[in-house]
Formats: C-alpha cells, sequence, structure tokens
C-alpha cells in the first residue's frame, strides 16, 4: 500500500503540538540513569490513553506492543526503542522549558528520542485500531543508556527482543540539518571502555629516585607511550583510541608518592579489535613499566560494541526517509568514537541507527553533552514519521 493511502503527515501534524508539549515537558523535568520514574510514568500513562497495555519493565522504562500478536516462536515484530535518561549536567540553554532540576539536563537528546518513539507509537496505534497495521510493533523505552554498563543488557535480560525482526532507533545530530537523517552501513559508534592503571612503590625523596620506584615516572611512561603500543598491536584502520582523562600522584614537589592512577576511556570502531584490545591494553601497561621497579594494576571495564548496523536494516530506513522527509532526506554521516548501549541489540537481533538532524538550516550546530544542547523541534515531526514509516515496511526476514 502507498504510503500516502496512511495519510502519515496528516496523523503526525495532527499530534504535533502534544508532542512538541510533552517534549518540553521532559526536558524541564530530566532525571538520571535509573532514575526515571517521572518520565517512565509520563509515557506508560499517554499509551493508555491511546487504548495500549503497556508492561513496566523493573525499575524504569517500559515496553508496550502493538498490532497484530505473534504466534509462538514467531518472529516477525519490529522494535522501536527510545532512551529515557538525562546527564548530570547543568541547563544553561536558557530556553522556557529549561532543565527545573539543578545540574541536571536532557543534553544529548533523549527527551527527542522518547518522544519520537511515542509519536511514532500513536501513530501507529491508530492504524492498528483501524485493522491497517499488519505487523507486530514493540516500542522500547530504555533507562540508563548514559552508564556503564548501561540498560540495554537489563531490557534484553527482560526478554523485550522476544519475537523481535529488526530494532531501530533514532540520535540526535545537531551537525544534521532538521528533516534530514545521517546513516551509514556497518559501524556507525564506537565501543567504549573505561580503563584503570594504578601503580605502586615505596615511596622516597626526589633526590633519590634510583632507590624507589619511582610512580610518576612511570605513570608518565604509560600515559604516553601504551597508546602508541595500541597504535601498533592493533590494525590502525579499527579506529582505536586511548585517552586519558584523569590522573592524580602525589601532593609534594620533593617526595616520589608510593601509588598513582591514570583513568581514560579506549574507544573502537571495530568489534573484532575491540574483543582483542583487552589483552593488548593489560600487556602495554605491564611492559611499559617493567624497567622502573613498580607493580601495575590494570581494571579494564567493558563497557559497550559499537553500534554496527545491518545493511537491510539502513536501506528500510532510507527508503523510509526519501517516502516520508523528500528524496534528498538521507546524507552519509561519519563513524563516532561516541558510545551508545544501542548496539547491545545489534548483538542479537539485526537493525539500524540513524542520526536524526536537529540542526536549524543555516544555523549554529550545537554540541552534544554541553548544558547549551538545542534542538530544532521540527526534529521531532521527522523522527515520529520515519519509525513509523520504517516500522510499517516489509523486508524478508
Amino acid at each position: 500500500m502507498p504510503v500516502d493511502e496512511f495519510h502519515l503527515a496528516d496523523r503526525v501534524a495532527a499530534l504535533r503540538p502534544e508532542l512538541v508539549e510533552i517534549r518540553r515537558d521532559l526536558h524541564a523535568h530530566p532525571e538520571l540513569s535509573r532514575l526515571e520514574q517521572r518520565t517512565t510514568r509520563l509515557v506508560a500513562d499517554r499509551l493508555r490513553l491511546a487504548g495500549l497495555t503497556p508492561r513496566l519493565l523493573p525499575g524504569t522504562g517500559l515496553i508496550c506492543d502493538i498490532g497484530p500478536g505473534l504466534a509462538e516462536g514467531d518472529r516477525r515484530r519490529v522494535v522501536l526503542r527510545a532512551d529515557l535518561d538525562a546527564l548530570p549536567l547543568p541547563d544553561t540553554s536558557g530556553v522556557p522549558w529549561a532543565s527545573t532540576v539543578p545540574h541536571v539536563a536532557h543534553a544529548c537528546g533523549h527527551d527527542v528520542h522518547t518522544t519520537v518513539v511515542l509519536g511514532a507509537g500513536l501513530v501507529l496505534a491508530q492504524m492498528a485500531a483501524e485493522g491497517t497495521l499488519d505487523r507486530g510493533v514493540r516500542l522500547l523505552f530504555q533507562s540508563a543508556e548514559e552508564v556503564q554498563p548501561g540498560g540495554a543488557l537489563d531490557a534484553i535480560a527482560e526478554g523485550v527482543l522476544d519475537g523481535a525482526s529488526r530494532v531501530y532507533a533514532v540520535h540526535c545530530d545537531p551537525r544534521v540539518d532538521v528533516g534530514r537523517i545521517g546513516t551509514r552501513i556497518g559501524p556507525i559508534t564506537s565501543a567504549s571502555d573505561e580503563v584503570t592503571v594504578t601503580l605502586r612503590g615505596d615511596g622516597g625523596h626526589t633526590s633519590r629516585p634510583h632507590r624507589t620506584g619511582d610512580v610518576v615516572f612511570a605513570l608518565a611512561q604509560v600515559i604516553t607511550q601504551v597508546p602508541a603500543v595500541l597504535g601498533r598491536r592493533l590494525d590502525p584502520r579499527s579506529g582505536v583510541n586511548l585517552t586519558w582523562g584523569a590522573v592524580q600522584a602525589g601532593s609534594a614537589p620533593n617526595a616520589i608518592p608510593s601509588a598513582g592512577t591514570a583513568r581514560g576511556t579506549l574507544r573502537c570502531l571495530d568489534v573484532r579489535a575491540w574483543e582483542r584490545a583487552s589483552a593488548v591494553f593489560h600487556d602495554a601497561v605491564q611492559q611499559v613499566v617493567a624497567p622502573y621497579g613498580v607493580v601495575a594494576e590494570v581494571r579494564h571495564q567493558r563497557g559497550v560494541p559499537p553500534v554496527e548496523n545491518d545493511e537491510q536494516s539502513v536501506a528500510v530506513l532510507e527508503s523510509a526517509a526519501r517516502d516520508v522527509l523528500g528524496a534528498d532526506a538521507v546524507q552519509l554521516t561519519e563513524q563516532s568514537l561516541g558510545g551508545e548501549d544501542f548496539a547491545w541489540y545489534l548483538t542479537k537481533v539485526p537493525g539500524a541507527m540513524a542520526r536524526l538532524g536537529t540542526r536549524t538550516p543555516g544555523g549554529r550546530s550545537f554540541d552534544l553533552h554541553q548544558g547549551d544542547f538545542q534542538v530544532d523541534e521540527r526534529a521531532i515531526d521527522a523522527g515520529v514519521l520515519l519509525l513509523a514509516r520504517a516500522a510499517m515496511a516489509r523486508t524478508a526476514e
């Protein structure tokens, strides 16, 4: 059936004022990871008002099924995923709907993601009630994307992918104009892990460094040499990047401390290199500090794998975008070294994430994870149209 026969644009236009109001309400009342109680209630209440039956997940978050049920063992349900949580930083946007919660802000656009999936669900629910939705769709509102380990693993453990054939999501992109999306086959984000190296020695006087393990000097070698070792031990095409964010050692200029720590992030665009990176990282640290008489403790906390977009799922999103947003609505997006726990769903079923344009054409490109982040709210319409159309697409499963 041609997309015009579903009157998607009219349906979304009718919902627009309410969806904008919902998004602004969410933006004004952000909640941190695993604390998204109010957000969960707001979404669940609106879905119930539409005659649906959401199922709350343990803690926070929910799922809601729309359309035909599935027979036992059937895997023809499309999942549309949103993330609910905000970031622990102040909102400096200055908009009338700025955060009312001190030092908490929707600075990554999760309020938009939530509104988009809710809006798509309301449109699809209308179609289901009319008998024009011929496949099952599951809305997934997930908690705790911004922390590690992310909420995706908790959701998967609750069976949110049962019966799923594909999973789709959008992520705000302030470098893409509103009304357009960015797509890419294969890795679109990076693996993101936390690493900590702690060195210990006896400590001593800076006039006699030869009588003790010089923790500070050895730590400096770790900071400068280990990233270089990774670049020679792992395929450079895998985009491995080790960047240190915090270093602590000592408190006096004339004393060699007995301990020092460096903490950072290890990122990788290729899942196979990511699987090898931990062992290479541990070996590199031990080899670098070996000459200096210190003991190294290495902690590598796995975060998320790369988001690897499935080719057919990308084709579905691109086709949907051209149908509902226009022939020139799709652009190639660059790979990002940011992490995103949507990746865990793609280790179970095929799917794809699209970059949702939020920049006013000719306007400023705001940066994600900054307190002044703003979006052109026409992105809500674009996202709803995109995901609703993608959920309706017929693919060879």
